[in-house]
């Protein structure tokens, strides 16, 4: 089905879909606002731990529309915003509208999510940037590959 009937574009469409569907598939639910609420959050947040260079290294691996989502807002003055991994899920749990205990199981989902769609390592390349503490909340050792 063309939205645009401009390749690129529906093609991003339909992979924003699918990723969509299977961070949703992850929730147990059919509710696609949800799974963009996580996901936006999720872009975001880590987008604002990352410095300038590797935030642009991951979003050139998300579809266009994704992409898109990746750099609204974005002020890359002062990046990146050093968080504890308390700040990191109160921030988490704010933009996407849950309770910061939902944080690290919602980070999973989306991490496992990502780790399907992008080219291999490039999670684990942006991930590898954070401290610790982050790291191991983003991608605990007994997920990463």
């Amino acid at each position: 089905m063309s939205f645009t009937h401009i390749d690129s574009l529906d093609s991003s469409i339909h992979k924003s879909n699918k990723w969509l569907a299977d961070i949703c598939a992850g929730f147990a639910t059919d509710d696609r606002r949800i799974a963009y609420r996580m996901l936006r959050a999720y872009l975001h947040t880590l987008r604002d731990r990352l410095t300038v260079d590797t935030s642009a290294h991951f979003a050139a691996q998300l579809p266009t529309l994704l992409r898109g989502v990746f750099y609204e807002g974005w002020h890359p003055a002062g990046l990146p915003h050093k968080m504890t991994r308390d700040e990191y899920v109160r921030r988490f749990a704010r933009d996407a509208n849950v309770r910061d205990g939902d944080v690290p199981k919602a980070v999973e989902i989306i991490t496992r999510v990502l780790r399907e769609h992008i080219a291999s390592g490039a999670v684990d390349q942006a991930v590898e940037h954070l401290p610790g503490e982050l790291r191991e909340l983003v991608a605990p050792k007994a997920s990463r590959s």
